[in-house]
């Protein structure tokens, strides 16, 4: 009876290992992101074909390793895998100082120019149809009602979406790791350029070869449309700051300073 228990105790602690893998290939693959609840209990033990014992012997291997959080009477929910980042001294400093926001433009060329590529080569069906819902909201917003923040949370939404298009986890989670930075980055393209008309109609014609490459599964064209894309709002970003220098410049020779 003793030998017997043990090897149904060992069955069971191999099955929660299975389950706890399960569920950790699905936060990987952005199934499940940080802050988001796990399903009941219930629905867990209904799509992983395993019973409630072997689920929560599971479930405490990843409460053990920190790949979620567990709040009596609220259920389980996926923890932030790279901890409290945007109050990190590196996230203070990348947010403060003038000459990272053109860093990060490169950083966003680099990692965004391959992740379209990505998606257009690996993207199934059920990503183009995610794709295009975040590209829909962001072009239905438009109006002057609509704020700046709002703008660029769905422009960034967008950029994401191609993003885990890519199917490389790794590559994803870099991005959520800059997701603060980087969303800085799209509000000042955002809040510069959008009132601009001329500006706007160019980022509007980007984001739609960015789209049609990646949905058309065209990767070398989908790769130069998010390079391009990105290059271009860096570089009108820098010509609005320069002008801006030099209108100050001239200010000051015409009136003098106090």
């Amino acid at each position: 009876m003793a030998i017997h228990d043990g090897v149904n105790e060992t069955s069971a602690r191999q099955v929660a290992d299975v389950v706890a893998e399960q569920i950790e290939r699905l936060v990987i693959d952005g199934v499940f992101k940080a802050g988001q609840s796990l399903p009941s209990e219930r629905r867990l033990v209904e799509k992983l074909g395993v019973s409630r014992t072997a689920l929560r012997e599971g479930l405490k291997l990843l409460r053990a390793r920190g790949i979620i959080e567990t709040v009596h009477g609220r259920g389980s929910t996926v923890a932030s895998l790279t901890g409290k980042t945007e109050n990190s001294p590196l996230m203070y400093l990348l947010g403060s100082q003038p000459r990272t926001l053109y860093e990060l433009y490169e950083v966003r060329g680099l990692l965004e120019a391959e992740s379209a590529r990505l998606a257009a080569l690996r993207g199934t069906q059920a990503d183009y149809v995610l794709i295009t819902r975040r590209y829909e909201e962001m072009v239905a917003a438009d109006g002057p009602d609509v704020s700046p923040s709002t703008h660029a949370r769905l422009d960034h939404a967008f950029h994401l979406a191609i993003c885990e298009a890519s199917h490389n986890a790794v590559l994803v989670h870099t991005l959520n790791v800059l997701t603060e930075p980087l969303l800085s980055s799209v509000f000042a393209s955002v809040n510069n350029l959008y009132h601009r008309a001329p500006h706007k109609r160019v980022i509007d014609r980007q984001h739609a070869r960015l789209y049609n490459a990646v949905v058309g599964k065209l990767p070398e064209r989908a790769r130069k449309a998010a390079a391009d894309h990105i290059n271009s709002v860096c570089a009108a970003l820098r010509e609005i700051e320069q002008e801006e220098q030099r209108l100050v410049r001239a200010t000051l020779r015409l009136e003098g300073w106090q």
